[in-house]
């Protein structure tokens, strides 16, 4: 069965098609700069065959036009009909307390998105539109929402309430939600794999550490707490955004600086993080080559970002009452070397030892175990693939008795 993955953005779109009866990834791409000038897309063929073609492209419907043309191109396609698409998987970034799971996409669960837009105004509102866009295109194809939220409504409400005023919550749904979560199910999943482990019986820290970070405590195959809150500021030093941040130094700043609510959601999402302590850049590499060339500012940035992790692994440690399995994924985790030293060094109170070289090896894309052969928490570094989970859902909901209806 042929299943295309999409991940729509303000203005692009991410895509990967794969064919999940042979396991295999078919074709993969993007379009990017909807909307503005300069607009291309980028595909990538199961054979390594990699063309862009840049044309105006205005909107998503027309991003994803353009999508479905190259994938049955002669020259450049994968597949000789879109009949050989069974179905369209949708990532949806914020799924409320109303989706506990992925859903068959029809129009009450169209109008439910809608309606927790509002947690979302970022992300839910592009993911729409690649909704919309299939379902005037291809209107009698399937397609499934899978939500980033979805995983962590596992998690107590003593774990996901924020201590303000009762009612706001039950007014606006105001709560921690966590984001990353086919991430975080997938990693976990397969590090029980790999270990030959039974998940209902672990706890597992997973770290997803990428310009955007969280991290998750999750206990017995569910999710009992993560980094990330109502919105995905929260917790984590992240590229661009603050993580966890005293609110008292946002309306100290907001009434300092006279700036309005907008400006300072600005500052917090797109001025802070590794970018708003080093002065220099969002991306880790570029940090990490400023603080070896002896950068104080960057260097501070590389102590706080692993500090942070350090912070977190101890306190689910603490919340699960011990840990099992360690892992690391993302563009970050899967690649920075340093970052996971730092992370986990000076551990070993907690039965984490890291070894040095098998930590350092492991970088690239590949997965491996990272901790010392006397370790008593295996710390593992895992690849993550949310768009396979995205396509493994959608297979599973076109079960006749799986579908899922949204009351």
């Amino acid at each position: 069965m042929i299943i295309l993955i999409l991940n729509s953005g303000s203005s692009s779109i991410k895509y990967q098609l794969f064919d999940i009866d042979k396991k295999e990834l078919l074709a993969k791409g993007s379009v990017d700069k909807i909307g503005m000038q300069g607009s291309y897309l980028q595909n990538t063929r199961q054979d390594g065959n990699s063309v862009r073609l840049v044309g105006e492209i205005v909107d998503h419907q027309a991003g994803i036009e353009y999508i479905l043309g190259v994938l049955i191109s002669d020259k450049y396609g994968s597949i000789k009909s879109l009949d050989y698409i069974k179905a369209v998987g949708h990532r949806v970034v914020h799924g409320g307390e109303t989706f506990k799971g992925s859903v068959v996409i029809d129009e009450n669960v169209i109008h439910k998105i809608e309606e927790v837009a509002e947690l979302a105004p970022l992300h839910n509102p592009p993911n729409l539109k690649g909704i919309y866009a299939v379902k005037n295109l291809l209107p009698n194809l399937p397609q499934v929402a899978v939500f980033d939220t979805a995983f962590h409504q596992t998690m107590p409400d003593f774990a996901y309430m924020y201590a303000i005023p009762y009612s706001l919550y039950k007014k606006y749904g105001l709560r921690r939600y966590g984001f990353h979560g086919t991430s975080h199910k997938y990693v976990s999943d397969k590090a029980c794999n790999i270990l030959n482990v039974d998940p209902n019986q672990q706890k597992i820290i997973t770290c997803h550490l990428g310009n955007g970070a969280s991290i998750a405590a999750i206990k017995n195959g569910k999710s009992v707490d993560t980094s990330m809150g109502l919105t995905p500021v929260e917790g984590m030093i992240m590229g661009t955004r603050s993580g966890d941040l005293d609110l008292g130094v946002l309306t100290f700043i907001m009434n300092k600086e006279e700036i309005r609510v907008q400006e300072a959601n600005t500052l917090i999402n797109k001025h802070s993080g590794l970018l708003g302590i080093s002065g220099i850049s969002s991306d880790m590499r570029e940090v990490q080559a400023a603080a070896v060339s002896g950068n104080k500012r960057a260097q501070l940035a590389l102590k706080m970002y692993s500090y942070r992790i350090k912070k977190y692994i101890g306190a689910y440690c603490a919340a699960m009452g011990g840990m099992d399995i360690i892992v690391f994924t993302g563009g970050i985790g899967e690649n920075d070397s340093r970052s996971r030293f730092d992370a986990c060094n000076d551990m070993e109170f907690l039965g984490i030892n890291i070894d040095k070289e098998r930590n350092e090896k492991t970088v690239g894309g590949k997965e491996g175990i990272i901790s010392a052969d006397n370790s008593k928490v295996r710390l593992m570094v895992i690849p993550t693939n949310e768009e396979l989970v995205i396509a493994e859902e959608t297979v599973q909901l076109l079960k006749p008795k799986a579908r899922k209806k949204v009351e």
